[in-house]
């Protein structure tokens, strides 16, 4: 008896999942964000490396970061940048991510050229094609209420 209960409520749950799943999907919305039938795309997901240019000027390094964090916020404005964010340390001097919502590398290095600390090879970048869920974008409104101070 008690295996047929457990039998009995596993499927129950299973097919309430099932339901679940059919009944949340929004076509609308996964065509905006350009979401193939999992809900996923590529974007190109960049390693941000210490670069060859191993000035120890600190104005220019300060400089220089501040445009960076500039062109951050203004390609993540722009819908182009969906993730950012630092590494801590390591012995493969990796220094941060991004995930631009590009098509191609070439986009993504394109976008890259726009980067203070990239152009100045203050940082180095390696790129590499991603699949990841197509939601991404719309994380970034959620964090905007999260966050109690910006940068």
């Amino acid at each position: 008896m008690k295996k047929i209960f457990l039998f009995a409520l596993l499927g129950i749950l299973a097919a309430g999942a099932k339901a679940q799943g059919t009944t949340q999907y929004n076509k609308a919305l996964a065509d905006s964000l350009g979401a193939d039938e999992y809900g996923m795309k590529m974007y190109v997901l960049v390693i941000l490396k210490t670069g060859e240019n191993k000035t120890t000027d600190k104005t220019t390094i300060d400089s220089l970061f501040k445009g960076h964090m500039a062109n951050i916020g203004r390609l993540a404005a722009n819908g182009k940048l969906v993730v950012a964010g630092p590494i801590g340390k390591n012995d493969k001097n990796y220094r941060g991510i991004f995930i631009f919502n590009a098509k191609t590398v070439e986009e993504a290095k394109g976008l890259l050229a726009t980067d203070p600390a990239v152009k100045s090879k203050l940082l180095d970048a390696e790129l590499y094609p991603w699949y990841g869920s197509a939601a991404l974008p719309v994380y970034l409104e959620t964090h905007k209420k999260i966050e109690k101070t910006s940068h």
